[in-house]
């Protein structure tokens, strides 16, 4: 584990509760970042990635076994910087102290935006990178310090990270903890001023209620199984060019994906056809193809696995999109061929799990308010994503479910608007970051009032009660 640098005895816990300390205590001294300081920060962990990006390139995609460059360059690196720069761009508008009409003649009263102090990012594997340096980009904009724990399971990613950020942050700003899930456990038991956690909904739960201890607040940015919704007014072509994308890109490891798609039952050969041929001219091999992703480890490979002879076994049927045919049985390579899960049924676990990797059940139906329903008995996902044209279907998925964000005719496209707000809700999260809405997430929105000469609302309560009293609760206490 990397943590400061104390006597060689200090347990882990006392580690982290000394970095934060020091971290608090610097807030304190130091009082609110200037609007340079924190233009400053963005700067220099914009610096960090693009002087760094192929060593991030290189780390990351040994965590993985093979990831593609590309891939790395455009959600990691790129998907960090644009989030880094609209902060930026915008901050001294939002640093603003906002007005509000006052009720009492001569009163002002305002919002003020203050830090909150330091913030713990609990980070995740699947895209190490813009999952800590995006919340970063909101946390340094609001004008806070961060101490980091990026995941285990991509540990040369992390060691690296770990190694970069004292050559550009001072340890009071930004540092980085390092460990397993133990350390995690520790780390979220911390007295954090806000704490950010970015996984899954069964972790979430653990963090939450470490947490609590110390009263902190979280946000939560979870998963679920996002579905598809597919209309009769839709291109099917469309359709299947835009999932299998994001379906395959980062070989599905991605909290956004598709986990299922609800199609017109008539359209389900013509769909897994598109597919097919889709899919083979994007990766006509896979086994050392190098745009085709790994899985993370053993154990994500070998649960995928599971869920395939799972839904085998209970009568589902596999089309595995595998265009040179090649032997995939390799643990150590850890490629998965996309695979359509076609006939399912609720006892598969690929229905029931949030599935993570290139698998896609389809479900058929009949009508739309059938789709509409089987939405509404699932948690409610991070994402819902409608095709088609169909103005009154359209507003059935808008109106009468929810999620934590629909796209329209694509899938995932609204996290790279920076000015949106990017979180769920129920078991697929709660808060959410991107843009101003990620800077009041890490702010304390504090009421300041001044109050007026004469100071008619602390008049009001001041006794003996006469005439004054008596005329305004005639104006008060009345309906309109």
């Amino acid at each position: 584990m990397s943590t400061p640098g104390h006597h060689a005895t200090a347990s882990p816990a006392e580690h982290i509760a000394t970095a934060l300390a020091r971290m608090k205590q610097a807030h304190l001294d130091e009082g609110p970042a200037s609007l340079e300081l924190r233009r400053d920060r963005l700067d220099r962990a914009i610096a960090l990635l693009l002087d760094n990006r192929e060593a991030i390139v290189a780390a990351v995609s040994a965590d993985f076994g093979n990831r593609s460059r590309e891939q790395t360059l455009l959600s990691d690196i790129a998907g960090s910087v644009a989030s880094l720069k609209h902060c930026r761009e915008h901050l001294a508008e939002w640093m603003q102290s906002q007005g509000h009409p006052a009720p009492f003649p001569g009163c002002e009263a305002r919002v003020d935006y203050q830090p909150l102090g330091v913030v713990g990012v609990i980070s995740p594997w699947n895209f190490p990178i813009v999952l800590a340096f995006g919340p970063l980009a909101s946390i340094f904009a609001a004008g806070n310090r961060a101490l980091l724990k990026p995941s285990e399971l991509t540990p040369r990613t992390s060691a690296l990270i770990d190694q970069l950020i004292p050559r550009y942050f001072h340890e009071n700003e930004l540092r980085t903890v390092l460990g397993d899930a133990q350390v995690g456990a520790l780390f979220s038991a911390q007295p954090f001023d806000h704490l950010i956690f970015t996984g899954g909904t069964a972790v979430a739960r653990h963090i939450m209620r470490a947490a609590s201890d110390n009263l902190v607040p979280v946000t939560l940015e979870l998963g679920g199984k996002s579905p598809v919704l597919v209309s009769r007014s839709a291109d099917l072509a469309t359709v299947v060019q835009r999932v299998m994308t994001v379906k395959t890109f980062n070989a599905g490891q991605i909290c956004l994906a598709p986990d299922y798609v609800l199609l017109p039952e008539e359209l389900l050969e013509d769909f897994v056809d598109e597919a097919a041929r889709f899919v083979a001219a994007m990766y006509p091999t896979l086994r050392d193809n190098p745009d085709y992703t790994s899985i993370i480890n053993s154990r994500n490979f070998d649960r995928l696995h599971g869920y395939l002879a799972d839904a085998r076994g209970k009568g589902a049927r596999l089309v595995e999109i595998n265009p040179a045919q090649e032997n995939l049985g390799d643990r150590e390579i850890r490629k998965i061929a996309p695979t359509l899960v076609l006939d399912t049924h609720e006892q598969m676990q690929v229905l029931r799990e949030e599935i993570f990797g290139p698998l896609l059940p389809v479900k058929t139906y009949r009508d739309f308010t059938s789709a509409i329903d089987y939405v509404n008995g699932q948690p409610r996902p991070l994402a819902a994503y409608y095709f088609g044209e169909d103005a009154q279907e359209r507003r059935q998925v808008l109106e009468h479910t929810m999620s934590g964000a629909v796209v329209i005719n694509d899938v995932m496209s609204h996290v790279v608007f920076e000015a949106l707000p990017f979180g769920g809700v129920g078991h697929s999260g709660m808060g959410a970051y991107h843009g101003v809405y990620g800077f009041r997430t890490f702010s304390h929105a504090k009421a300041v009032v001044v109050q007026s000469p004469v100071g008619e609302s602390n008049l009001a309560m001041r006794a003996p009660y006469g005439a004054m009293i008596h005329g305004l609760l005639d104006q008060l206490l009345t309906a309109h």
